[in-house]
């Protein structure tokens, strides 16, 4: 689908953009990582770990550079592009690691340059190669990326689709003041500004609504509806899809007024996102909050692998040569990762990843998305539990065992945030395929199939020397092997 985003001029521009950034980096090798996900998936904590486990050589017996010997250091640099906001990895380590609360969600994108000093594996790459790697991390909104297809939609083919997906079961509820507003409003009538914005707070408000954890639903674009950055408040936002469109929207009307500002947040907002961020992309992580959708049943997890099928969709995969990178820049390789892994125990990890390899090889089919390496991997970016045992009468349970954050509650009892506790968190299906069959979904008084709860960031150990250790986690040594190993080989 990416293809049909663009037209000849966009390409062009794209083209132009691509060259120049290759010729700079003839002399300064460097790998552009795209970091993405839906809300709370952990995008923060993602990067922060990377760079804080990476510059204080932390734990990572799987990045085979680390593990043998071969990065000398890893720092940061000044970023490259100066009209992108620095991602303030300072600030979200500070918040992990001296007050041990989980840093602020993503809000805009942002961009930080780690560069690592390394010997090849290689003689032949050593004689020839710098043994230098600057890392582009930009850190952006997975809702803003599931705006990418309404590249392709017009405002009939937005609308048709935002009034079926209203209509559905577990939305319906949530979007029935919309849906009457809409219904109310003849498209033909004068426009008014007052009842866009009617339609627009309704609207939005049914997208936010499907946002919170009872629901945990995904797709819901537009994507600057529930996180509009300086956007907010202007008329590009001031829109939404309308019911009973006429085929031949009358000059002035109130249909007329809504399909213009559509097409303004998809020339000004939408395109320029694609163009400047999503075509200069060498890698890129997805990372998604399974459990959160396994908990609210397999309504949420259908529409969770909808909208990783939207996302997949946006990418530009494909192996280039020589000639064709100077021009487009291709993704070749993309991680689906299950984040807060942490918070089941070991034995039940290789179910939540058959779970994710489900969602993410069907989203893969119906995207069409060929040419590059897809892999999935569940993990935690920072690991805030540890494992352990009980007895239970006559069984042993596997726990896991943390500080819950202040206010979280499980069979009744309020955490107060400073006590440790073990849970036994449950066990994730051993067949994949009822997961996603919404004809099946849990009826309201059913048991989750987790207990989900938040935990605070672990208290880092000291060494004897008083040296605070690197974050520790699950599973990143692996995910850095298979998005940048080979570029350090």
């Amino acid at each position: 689908m990416a293809s049909s985003l663009t037209t000849f001029t966009d390409e062009a521009r794209i083209a132009l953009d691509t060259l120049s950034g290759r010729a700079a980096g003839l002399f300064s090798p460097s790998l552009r990582l795209g970091v993405t996900g839906l809300s709370r998936a952990g995008k923060t904590v993602f990067i922060s770990a990377l760079v804080h486990n990476l510059i204080h050589g932390g734990r990572l017996p799987l990045f085979e550079a680390q593990k043998s010997g071969r990065i000398a250091r890893a720092l940061l640099e000044e970023q490259p592009d100066d009209a992108v906001p620095r991602f303030q990895y300072e600030d979200h380590v500070a918040a992990l690691v001296d007050d041990r609360v989980w840093p602020d969600s993503t809000r805009a994108i942002s961009e930080l340059r780690l560069t690592i000093e390394y010997e090849s594996a290689s003689g032949w790459n050593r004689l020839f190669s710098a043994g230098k790697l600057s890392i582009d991390i930009v850190d952006y909104p997975g809702e803003w990326l599931l705006d990418l297809p309404l590249l392709g939609k017009s405002f009939a083919d937005f609308s048709r689709e935002a009034v079926e997906l209203a209509a559905l079961p577990v939305r319906s509820d949530l979007s029935q003041a919309w849906q009457e507003l809409a219904s109310s409003v003849d498209p033909d009538t004068d426009a008014d500004e007052m009842t866009a914005r009617r339609l627009a707070e309704s609207f939005a408000a049914y997208l936010k609504a499907c946002k919170l954890d009872e629901r945990a639903l995904s797709t819901l674009p537009p994507g600057r509806f529930l996180m509009p950055g300086d956007l907010e408040g202007s008329p590009a936002l001031t829109f939404a899809p309308l019911m009973k469109l006429s085929e031949r929207r009358r000059p002035g009307s109130l249909q007329a007024m809504m399909e213009r500002r559509y097409e303004a947040y998809k020339t000004h907002v939408v395109k320029p996102f694609f163009r400047e961020h999503i075509t200069r992309l060498d890698r890129q992580i997805v990372l998604i909050d399974a459990m959160q959708a396994l908990n609210a049943g397999p309504a949420a997890m259908a529409d969770l692998e909808r909208a990783v099928t939207e996302i997949l969709s946006c990418f530009r995969p494909g192996r280039s040569n020589f000639v064709t990178d100077l021009f487009s820049r291709r993704i070749d390789r993309i991680l689906v990762a299950a984040t807060k892994a942490d918070q089941l125990h070991h034995e039940t990890h290789d179910r939540l990843q058959a779970i994710v390899r489900r969602l993410a090889d069907r989203a893969v089919a119906r995207a069409n998305f060929g040419g590059a390496d897809v892999d999935v991997v569940a993990m935690a970016a920072v690991r805030s539990t540890r494992e352990g045992f009980v007895k239970q009468g006559r069984e042993t349970l596997p726990v896991i065992i943390g500080t819950p954050l202040k206010g979280e509650k499980i069979n009744g009892e309020t955490f107060d945030g400073k006590a440790e506790t073990a849970i036994f968190p449950g066990d994730l299906p051993e067949k994949v395929d009822p997961v996603f069959d919404v004809s099946r979904q849990q009826a309201e008084n059913n048991e989750p199939a987790i207990r989900f709860v938040r935990f605070r960031p672990p208290k880092l150990e000291r060494t004897a020397e008083g040296v605070t250790l690197s974050l520790p986690h699950i599973r990143l040594d692996r995910a850095l092997q298979f998005l940048i190993g080979d570029r350090l080989a």
